[in-house]
């Protein structure tokens, strides 16, 4: 817009003063960069940054440790087909919804919920999930904090059974007289032959094993036993907080900068550990077992092959959670956020099965060394990071430069799917009330670390890892199928696909009839099955969780599903709440609310177009520069 005289002809000279009053593109389509320096919002200093935080969100510690063990247990090679299907038709749909949402309006997980109000509750349970699971998942980093720094010995002290260890510490089954309690050799005691009906045989606890329990964790008996906090861990935990902390002061500003460092640093070290270990002797075997020769097609026709893939992807890619909301949230409008899609989920899934070769070709080394099968050395989750990893690492040359490298790899996994977790809390924040709290974003992530650090202290006392166990099983599981569930519902049955895909048109550009049919294909029918089923078959039949052998308490489990429940039960009560505070009858409350609200909309009024322009008086980055005095520059002989 240009200022006109009365006479509706722009004076030569007021143009120029004009311009050099308000220096504003003339064209409407100019970069976000421009309304960027009002400090309205951050954006991404550049794609890099965004790409490299995605992918370091949705990669981490489940890749290492999880997928190569499910791999390994659901048919090897065969897995892979199962894996790239769920892949296709829920994970990477999810995934391009949450992203195009949040970056359509630039908001964060909860606040994308103006689009549909009553289902606010949904982003509510994310940031609810994102905060229990920081808790406890920064207590993962402190454990591989506290191995790499163990691993600074010239012996890793989980080697050999030294003085830490009891008498089941060791490589070979023990025999034990049931008269007397104690071991005998030969099966002879001091006056003579311990009766042969007397005489049982224990499995020996490896070192690794028992270095775990017993001086890492110094695990009590149970749930109930807490003990005292172990303070080795608590000092962990308290510097994983504080490289969070500094690493998310400036938000993503400075987290942009650091993710340059986890996010590759990783894949260094994997691609170390992979050459190493396939020149190690058995390391074929491992691989064999992995995904090899060995591989069983005929887990295909099993259910449970099916729903291990669906969840695998699901948590993997960190869809529900909110950040990938969050951190889409700070995208230039225009970003091709369908391409970024496609290139974060599938470097997340090339690097679960590139990991899995780096890690069993070592465990496959293992099992040559010590004359076991590579299932007899194959473990999941803590058991593979934290036992049997640790054990294959003592028989490498040079041992303690290999434990350093793994583990340190292991905290940068770590770091940096917490920094997205941080991100999501603080940005909701934020947007809750940018006017407020936007000036004091470093001083909002200190105090959310400080938080956390406090609540997490419960999960490095003896039973620690019995709490880490409770709040995994129960809140990041059920309440993300039951949110990415009702998420595809809400915005593809009640704000509607055709309006979804005009949205996301308007920031990629116009697509082809094909190139929809298929995402339609997706969020209509088969992603929300396929959650929908997973959901089911998950609850149904329930399987108490256990630590080991180790049972938890009917307490502990009622405990659980109170936590579950606590980031459920937003979703019913905002809903009742938001019906209540509206007016009109009940059909159109419900009406109303399961409409757009006036604040859906893209961020900038430029972007807005024809479709939002009703919006363009909303907030403050509306371009609409001030009216110069026309009659006093009409005076002026410029």
């Amino acid at each position: 817009m240009k200022p006109k005289l009365n006479n509706g002809e722009m004076h030569k000279g007021s143009e120029e003063l004009y311009v050099t009053l308000f220096p504003f593109p003339q064209d409407s389509h100019f970069d976000d960069k421009v309304q960027d320096d009002d400090k309205q919002r951050e954006h991404w200093t550049n794609k890099r940054e965004y790409i490299l935080s995605m992918i370091g969100y949705a990669v981490g510690l489940g890749n290492v440790w999880r997928f190569p063990y499910l791999a390994y247990k659901n048919g090897g090679g065969a897995f892979l087909i199962p894996y790239v299907v769920m892949l296709v038709v829920a994970g990477i749909p999810l995934f391009f919804l949450e992203s195009a949402v949040g970056q359509f309006c630039s908001q964060g997980p909860i606040n994308v919920w103006r689009a549909v109000p009553i289902l606010q509750g949904i982003g509510v349970a994310m940031v609810l999930v994102s905060t229990i699971v920081s808790i406890y998942y920064n207590v993962i980093i402190a454990y591989s904090l506290y191995y790499m720094f163990a691993s600074f010995q010239s012996t890793l002290p989980w080697s050999k059974c030294f003085s830490w260890a009891d008498a089941s510490c060791g490589t070979a089954p023990i025999d034990i007289c049931n008269i007397t309690g104690l071991p005998v050799t030969n099966l002879t005691m001091e006056n003579g032959t311990c009766p042969a009906e007397n005489i049982f045989t224990i499995p020996a606890q490896s070192p690794s094993e028992q270095y775990w329990d017993r001086v890492a964790l110094q695990r009590s008996s149970g749930i109930d036993d807490t003990g005292p906090v172990v303070w080795h861990l608590a000092l962990c935990l308290l510097l994983g907080w504080i490289m969070i902390a500094a690493a998310l002061y400036k938000g993503i500003k400075s987290s942009g900068k650091v993710v340059y460092f986890t996010a590759i640093f990783p894949y260094v070290v994997l691609f170390i550990l992979l050459i190493r270990g396939v020149t190690l002797e058995g390391a074929r075997d491992g691989i064999e077992y992995y995904i090899g020769s060995q591989s069983n097609m005929t887990k295909l026709g099993e259910a449970e092959v099916w729903k291990d893939a669906a969840t695998q992807i699901f948590y993997s890619l960190s869809v529900a959670w909110g950040g990938v909301t969050a951190l889409s949230s700070y995208n230039k409008f225009h970003n091709n956020v369908f391409q970024d899609t496609i290139v974060v989920c599938l470097t997340n899934c090339g690097t679960s099965i590139f990991a899995g070769f780096a890690i069993f070709s070592i465990l496959g080394h293992m099992a040559h060394v010590s004359g076991k099968h590579v299932s007899e050395v194959a473990k999941a989750g803590f058991g593979l990071a934290f036992i049997a990893y640790p054990e294959a690492l003592v028989k490498l040359p040079v041992s303690p430069l290999w434990s350093i490298l793994f583990f340190f790899m292991l905290v940068t996994l770590g770091l940096d799917s917490q920094f997205a977790g941080i991100e999501t809390i603080s940005t909701c924040l934020v947007d809750a009330n940018p006017g407020f709290f936007k000036s004091k974003r470093p001083l909002i992530t200190v105090v959310t670390c400080i938080i956390l650090f406090f609540l997490g202290l419960p999960c490095v006392t003896r039973a620690g890892i019995y709490w880490v166990t409770l709040m995994d099983t129960f809140v990041a599981s059920w309440v993300l199928l039951i949110a990415g569930f009702l998420e595809i519902v809400g915005f593809f049955y009640i704000y509607g696909g055709n309006r979804l895909i005009e949205d996301i048109e308007m920031m990629i550009g116009k697509k082809s009839f094909w190139f929809w049919l298929w995402w339609r294909a997706c969020w209509f029918f088969i992603t929300p099955t396929i959650i929908l089923v997973i959901l089911i078959w998950s609850l149904s039949p329930f399987v108490a969780p256990t630590y080991g052998d180790v049972e938890f308490p009917t307490w502990g489990l009622a405990l659980g599903w109170c936590m579950a429940l606590f980031c459920i039960i937003w979703i019913p009560v905002i809903a009742v709440c938001k019906l209540v505070r509206a007016e009109g009858s009940l059909w159109k409350r419900v009406k109303s609310l399961c409409s757009p609200s006036k604040d859906w909309h893209p961020f900038l009024d430029v972007h807005r177009g024809e479709r939002y322009a009703e919006h363009s008086h909303h907030g403050m980055s509306t371009f609409s520069p001030p009216q110069p005095n026309v009659a006093v520059i009409a005076n002026t002989n410029l």
